[in-house]
């Protein structure tokens, strides 16, 4: 009886260790559909400091980015360009305050979001809540890439599965 209960645990075990695995790094896609972060990046603010020293710009109150479909609107968002070149390209946005990122029919929101260019991520953290249709899932960081599409949430992924077609 023993042998037959430890091999129930056993196989119990093996079935739901994936899950966990899952719920602590669960991988989704993000907009359906891959992104061209080399396509222009169009920005509005209420006002704009630039600083020489740093290379960076400062984008404050009502930020609204636009890159091809995707939106990023956010309270703040600080703007640093690459260095060296004739030409000034943009390497990473910093975006805080009530950030929000939409691609096509989803959206997400965040604290805070970073933006890297060149690599083509962006990192969301700070109550993150991703909603794809009806569905919604949150955790503590959410990491987009957008050349495959997919996103990644990370720490304590909390969602509610639809088991009916209400």
């Amino acid at each position: 009886m023993f042998i037959q209960l430890r091999a129930v645990f056993i196989v119990i075990t093996l079935a739901v260790a994936p899950v966990i695995a899952t719920a602590q790094g669960t991988q989704i896609t993000f907009g359906g559909l891959k992104h061209d972060t080399s396509q222009p990046v169009e920005m509005a603010s209420d006002s704009l400091q630039i600083n020489q020293a740093n290379g960076s710009a400062v984008f404050i109150g009502n930020v609204v980015i636009g890159q091809g479909t995707m939106r990023l609107s956010a309270k703040r968002v600080v703007v640093e360009y690459a260095a060296g070149g004739a030409t000034r390209r943009i390497s990473k946005m910093h975006a805080t305050g009530g950030v929000v990122l939409v691609n096509g029919a989803e959206a997400a929101e965040a604290s805070e979001a970073i933006y890297s260019i060149d690599d083509g991520n962006i990192v969301m953290s700070g109550n993150v809540t991703l909603t794809q249709g009806q569905s919604a899932l949150s955790s503590n960081r959410m990491v987009v890439n957008l050349k495959t599409g997919q996103a990644t949430l990370e720490g304590r992924v909390k969602t509610i599965l639809q088991t009916s077609g209400n």
